[in-house]
């Protein structure tokens, strides 16, 4: 299968294309971060609407993941109306172009679209109630996508892995402090249910083989709260464990609002994959292992300077 991805550089977009170019034939498209890749590359700025005809056509792919987004929650608050226009207006637009000729879109949302007020676990059935501009934003992209292809699938995620400057995920946050012997805080009331980006890959691409559609949540099968995410890695690492702090998210003077319940239902995933979902536990096994291998390093190797 030939796979178009968007937001090749990003944690999520490098990950996947490095993971599935040896089975499939993979297209990164980034605008100017990534030199010397395994996969074929093309620099473009999504944001060139005119340009985005041209990229279809011209490498005619059977599938599109769109993974490129603003993803830096504070900085959406500051800028809205360029939160909105990359990550509400481009994904319908590209979603319509994939319609016109008949492509897979396969659209990368989050599990911030919901307020985390509900008590247990929110299924794809539940309203979402965005509490800032990132989670709004990227509702009104899922909008945008259902509206211009009702055929494509949206993946609501929250996961990690390693990165191209080190510094993008939650699990580097506590693998980069924790190693230097530095105190860090840890929200002991915040849960949510992480992912190993490279058993989301995998996911996402079997939902590209299944031709799902809809909406689905893609993320662990097990929800724990931050706090206890950096205990696990400080353990797996052999780091101090005594380093992280827990404390409430309240306190942490964030610019935009946190959800403290991101436990996300996977049955719908599960049933129509016909496959178990990833637990976080081995997850963060491969995490450690990569660690261990020098692939955050490898990644590094990857970058246009």
């Amino acid at each position: 299968m030939k796979i178009l991805v968007t937001g090749a550089s990003g944690l999520l977009g490098l990950n996947l294309s490095l993971q599935m170019h040896g089975t499939h034939e993979i297209i990164g498209v980034d605008r100017s971060k990534l030199a010397n890749t395994p996969f074929d590359l093309i620099k473009l700025d999504l944001l060139d609407a005119d340009a985005l005809p041209k990229l279809l056509d011209d490498s005619k792919p059977d599938a599109l993941i769109h993974c490129a987004a603003n993803a830096l929650v504070d900085a959406c608050e500051l800028d809205p109306n360029a939160a909105s226009t990359l990550n509400a207006i481009l994904p319908g637009q590209l979603a319509s172009a994939c319609a016109e000729r008949d492509i897979r879109f396969l659209h990368i949302s989050t599990d911030a679209v919901f307020d985390g007020t509900k008590e247990g676990i929110y299924s794809e059935d539940d309203a979402p109630n965005p509490l800032g501009v990132y989670a709004q934003t990227k509702l009104d992209g899922e909008y945008a996508v259902l509206d211009a292809n009702p055929n494509a699938a949206i993946a609501r995620v929250n996961f990690f892995g390693w990165s191209l400057s080190g510094t993008r995920s939650l699990s580097e946050f506590f693998v980069n402090n924790l190693g230097a012997g530095k105190n860090v805080n840890g929200f002991d009331d915040v849960y949510f249910c992480p992912m190993f980006v490279g058993d989301l890959a995998d996911t996402l691409v079997g939902m590209l083989e299944k031709s799902l559609s809809g909406m689905y949540h893609v993320v662990g099968s097990r929800a724990i709260t931050k706090y206890e995410f950096g205990q696990a890695i400080a353990h797996q690492f052999g780091f101090d464990a005594g380093l992280i702090n827990p404390i409430s998210v309240s306190d942490a003077g964030l610019t935009a609002k946190r959800s403290q319940n991101l436990r996300l239902s996977i049955n719908k995933l599960s049933t129509a994959l016909g496959r178990e979902i990833p637990d976080f536990s081995t997850g963060l096994a491969k995490f450690y292992t990569q660690y261990k291998q020098d692939y955050p390093q490898k990644l590094r190797s990857y970058q246009q300077f």
